[in-house]
This record gives C-alpha cells, structure tokens and sequence, in this order.
C-alpha cells in the first residue's frame, strides 16, 4: 500500500500552520500528495484509510534513545529499538554514542546506518564527542559528520574540560551540527544515585545536587554564546536550568533544549520504594523542579520532548540501588504520557504537544520531518486520543522491561505509523 494512499475522515494536527481540524491526507510514491479540509462528501476507495474520531500528525521523532548496539544486544539492538519506536508512533529516532565501543568514528556511523536500512523507522546516529567517550579527545567530527552524525554528543557522562567543550562547539558550527550535553560537573555529583535533598538524607544515600547540572548549562549557554554554535541541554532536570535557558534564548543564544516525561511526572520522594527502575541521570528532582520543567514546556524555553530511552536488562537492574545502572526505557510510554499527563490536563495543546515531539527536534536536528507539506516524505503517526490503556512492558517490542510506569492507567496511544507511506505499525 505504498503509492495512493489516503488518510480519510481523521482531524490533523500541523504546527506549521496552526491547523488542528477536520481533513483528508493524500499520499502518494512515498510523499505527501496534498492535504485537503475535510468536505461533506466521503471518500471511498480501495486504498482509503478510515480514521474517523483519530488523530493525524506529522511522524514523532525522538532524539534521545539509546539502541546499545554494537556490545550489549541483549538489553536492545537497532532493529528491537526501532520496532518499538514504530509501536510508540515514533518515525525517526537519534540513538546516542555511548555503545560499546563508542560511536567515536566514521566506521561506526556507518555500521549504524546499513544496520537502520533493516529497521522500520529512520535512525539517524549521534556520534560520540571524544575517543572513547573519556572526555579527552575530540573525535573527528567533520568525517563523521559526512558519514551522517546528525549530531555530538558524550551523552552519559558531562564533557567536564571546559576548552574542549569550546573547541567542539567550534568544530561543531563548523559541521553544521548541534553538540547535545549531558549537563553534569562529576566532581558535584559525586557518585550519587539520588537526587541531593531531603529524602536523599533520609535514605541514607548519597546525592546529585541541582547545581551539578545548572553550572553546566551555564557553561555551555555562555560557550554557545561565544562560539554562536549551537548547543542542546539534554533531560533538564532542575528549575534552575529551566531559567537558565529560558534567560539564555531571550538573550539569542543559540540555546535549545528537551525533557523527559519521567522529568514532568516522577518525583524522588518515590525512591523511598528502592525501586532500580526509578534511578535515572540525572536524577528525579523535588516537586518544584517538576513544575518548572512543566512550565518551561507550557512557555517554550524548553523545545522538545524526548524518552532518554536507556534499555537494561532483568538482571542489571535487580541490584541494590547503588549498584544498579541508571536508564528506563520511554520509547512506547512517552506519547502516553504526554497525552495523559501534559494535553489532557490543558498545560499545552495537541499543536504545541506535536510541535515539540515532531516539528522541534527536526528543526534542531536538521532531518526532514515535522511536518505535512506537500511534497515531504510521507512520515506520518496516527492516534486514538481516547484509547484507554494499561502499561504493560510484558507487551512492549523492546527487549528490556525497566519501566517504573507499569501499571500505570494511561489515555491516549498510536494506532498506526506511517514510516515513507508504509504502515510499519498498526492496530486499526
């Protein structure tokens, strides 16, 4: 069903425009053909997709998932990843660097790339900032870039020399690219597990404090500043980096920036259950960081929403909690809740929720997407706003099960997902 396709009696969602209402998608050899406002009459037809009472938005991207191919394919691979990117309503992914070994050379953006020509969705490699990711030499970038590193990053860990982090952004502007950092001065967060506050004390562990990540994103907002290269604060976390980047873009640094949605939803006062799935990095914070990271999304200093998918395996995350490594996975719980926790409580709208989840992260990253203009590829997500349904990672296409989300009564789900006018995911 690749050429002629029509998405008929659904109500689109285009940031571009603004338009969220009633109209007609027509496809055809791969590409959006035209999109027509609804009329009186139906269309009928072989190749017609009834999607009455459904929601058509451009394809979601996501552009922080971790894949841990090539060295931990057990936990996922490209392929796994990207079935469950398509089963979440994703179209496109960016997978970070830190496998093993590192995506630190063009060899290794290259063994991405031919492995993503088997996946369902579009995978676009992130390629490591430093040999080996220690933070110590810059990688070559320019060649990776060629090769198609849609973006650098040390994802994982802060680059904590402050002249390398000046020379990168300079190569960086240089490739056209973004850097993505991971905001974390090691010696502050001093091998914490938690969040640095009350319950931390109380717990008896030892804490990440907010200043651990605000002094970076100070850093690289007053480097991205110098350099006018362009810099992306990863998972933001504390209130304090929220107004640090929202001050930073009214001052036009060229600054942006995402959340996760266990950064809106979860916070630290819930690992007093010990529950492993619940350590992230960077941590989960206080209430009050919870609502600024809400409010940051609601005004815009915050771009995109992303999962910081980060796959582990049964056996990894049943340790004590000092032990077990940090990551949950988001890719099929994010649009969840998003819908559940964001749209349906009115803190932003179906535009500004499909803007920051398609439109945002395709403008940052450079790669077609984010939109339902004539002529674009035809990468398209199809939701049931009203579908009730239960998190269960029993059912997930991902190889790994650590979700602190299980349980969880969530509204909204996609339904299908259109990946260059083929259904690579559906339900309908």
């Amino acid at each position: 069903m690749k050429n002629n396709i029509i998405l008929a009696g659904g109500k689109i969602v285009d940031p571009v425009t603004g338009y969220f209402g009633p109209a007609n998608v027509f496809i055809s050899d791969g590409k959006i053909e035209k999109v027509e406002k609804r009329k009186k009459d139906k269309i009928t037809g072989r190749n017609v997709i009834k999607l009455d009472g459904k929601i058509v938005c451009p394809g979601f991207i996501d552009m922080h998932v971790h894949l841990r191919e090539p060295g931990d394919e057990d936990k996922e691979t490209i392929i796994s990843g990207s079935e469950a990117a398509a089963a979440g309503g994703f179209t496109s992914i960016a997978c970070m660097p830190n496998t093993r070994p590192p995506l630190d050379n063009a060899g290794a953006i290259e063994y991405v790339n031919n492995r993503a020509l088997m996946a369902p969705v579009k995978v676009y490699p992130v390629g490591a900032l430093t040999v080996g990711q220690k933070g110590e030499t810059l990688t070559e970038m320019m060649e990776m870039s060629a090769c198609g590193a849609v973006a650098f990053s040390d994802d994982g860990s802060g680059v904590q020399n402050n002249d390398l982090m000046r020379r990168a952004l300079e190569y960086s502007r240089t490739c056209g690219t973004p850097i993505i950092s991971h905001c974390e001065y090691s010696d502050l967060a001093a091998s914490g597990v938690m969040h640095e506050g009350f319950i931390s004390s109380k717990l008896g562990m030892k804490g990440i404090s907010a200043v651990a990540e605000e002094l970076m994103v100070m850093r690289e907002i007053m480097l991205a500043s110098l350099t006018q290269a362009r810099v992306h604060i990863a998972h933001v976390s504390t209130a304090g980096s929220v107004d640090l980047i929202r001050k930073a873009k009214r001052a036009k640094v060229p600054v942006t920036a995402e959340a996760t949605p266990h950064h809106f939803t979860l916070t630290d006062d819930l690992i007093q259950s010990f529950d492993t799935n619940l350590k992230v990095n960077p941590p989960l914070r206080t209430k009050k960081d919870i609502d600024a990271v809400i409010k940051g999304l609601a005004d815009g200093a915050i771009d995109c929403i992303a999962s910081d998918h980060a796959p582990h395996s049964i056996e990894d995350k049943e340790l004590e909690f000092d032990y077990a490594p940090f990551g949950l996975i988001g890719l099929e719980t994010t649009l969840g809740m998003v819908i559940t926790r964001l749209i349906n409580k009115k803190i932003i709208s179906w535009v500004e929720a499909v803007e920051r989840m398609s439109t945002a992260p395709a403008r940052i990253l450079d790669i077609p997407g984010g939109t339902l203009n004539e002529g674009e590829p035809a990468d398209i997500t199809v939701i049931d706003p009203d579908l009730e349904w239960t998190v269960n990672p029993d059912n997930f296409k991902s190889l790994s099960r650590n979700t602190p989300f299980a349980g969880w009564k969530l509204k909204g789900k996609a339904v299908m997902t259109i990946v260059d006018a083929n259904i690579v995911y559906s339900t309908i």
